[in-house]
């Protein structure tokens, strides 16, 4: 939601911009109901504090930012608390982790910028060649990227360590295509990486947070700003937004390539059921 985001940006924020955001953040439903004189008082700032709060966070000022602090409330899950505890029983663990994802992919179809995708779509499919890097729970994502990916018909491949992918963005060059996913953007071997393959002439397209080293290196910049929560027994929401922008990049560019490519790509799903068919019998 809206509140990750402010919670994501709040370290960047000036001494009394986090005054601003403190006060949203402690009662966003009386911040919604306030004008702009009333939040500021609230948060002992000026007026013109709270406007550059709300730019700060990616808003135009302060009425696009309550119409979307609105929307944002307005599609959480009533009653839903997401704190997961020690005592939790099951139909807790169900109820709370389904409610921080569906909250995160509301979240995301909500600020996810359409723009961003297209340009990104017009890059990968001009490219001769994609490779997609990430560290740790975004290598993950990377690999799964890579096996969506490769049925499009250019060469793919996924590197999650970072000696590997330092020396393939070395042999990159302009035409291809490195996709750069991270959930926290400030990553020095993933950097040094992304900076061989600029200076190889490679276009990077960045899945990652807006206002990071990572993202000022992006030839288009994705930006999937979430809060990224340290408790090992919390769910990683960051990961889930992740996969499903891979999924819409995937698809995208699937049906950029025409009917002719879905006819190749459905013969091969043909061929790889009627393989499992033989497969299956030969072991009756």
């Amino acid at each position: 939601m809206l509140l990750d985001s402010i919670r994501t940006h709040i370290n960047s924020l000036s001494k009394s911009e986090k005054k601003v955001a403190a006060t949203v953040l402690a009662n966003p439903q009386l911040a919604l109901a306030e004008n702009l004189t009333a939040l500021a008082k609230n948060a002992e700032v000026s007026e013109p504090t709270v406007i550059r709060f709300c730019r700060a966070i990616g808003y135009e000022g302060w009425h696009d930012f309550k119409l979307k602090l609105a929307q944002s409330l307005a599609l959480a899950l009533p009653g839903a608390d997401e704190t997961l505890a020690q005592d939790d029983l099951a139909a807790d663990l169900v109820n709370k982790i389904c409610s921080r994802s569906i909250n995160t992919l509301l979240d995301l179809r909500n600020h996810l910028n359409p723009d961003a995708i297209q340009l990104a779509l017009d890059v990968l499919a001009r490219a001769n060649k994609i490779e997609f890097y990430g560290q740790g729970t975004s290598g993950i994502v990377a690999n799964d990227a890579q096996h969506k990916f490769f049925r499009s018909g250019v060469p793919t491949v996924a590197y999650s360590d970072p000696h590997i992918h330092s020396i393939a963005a070395s042999l990159l060059k302009a035409g291809d295509c490195v996709v750069a996913i991270s959930q926290r953007g400030g990553n020095a071997a993933l950097l040094r990486s992304i900076q061989l393959a600029r200076k190889g002439g490679a276009d990077i397209i960045v899945l990652g947070p807006s206002g990071t080293p990572l993202a000022e290196l992006a030839t288009v910049l994705v930006p999937i700003d979430l809060s990224f929560n340290i408790d090992p027994y919390t769910p990683i929401s960051a990961r889930l937004a992740h996969l499903v922008v891979i999924d819409i990049l995937a698809v995208g560019l699937a049906l950029r390539r025409g009917p002719e490519f879905r006819k190749q790509m459905q013969n091969a799903q043909k061929s790889l059921q009627k393989f499992d068919m033989q497969f299956d019998s030969f072991f009756r």
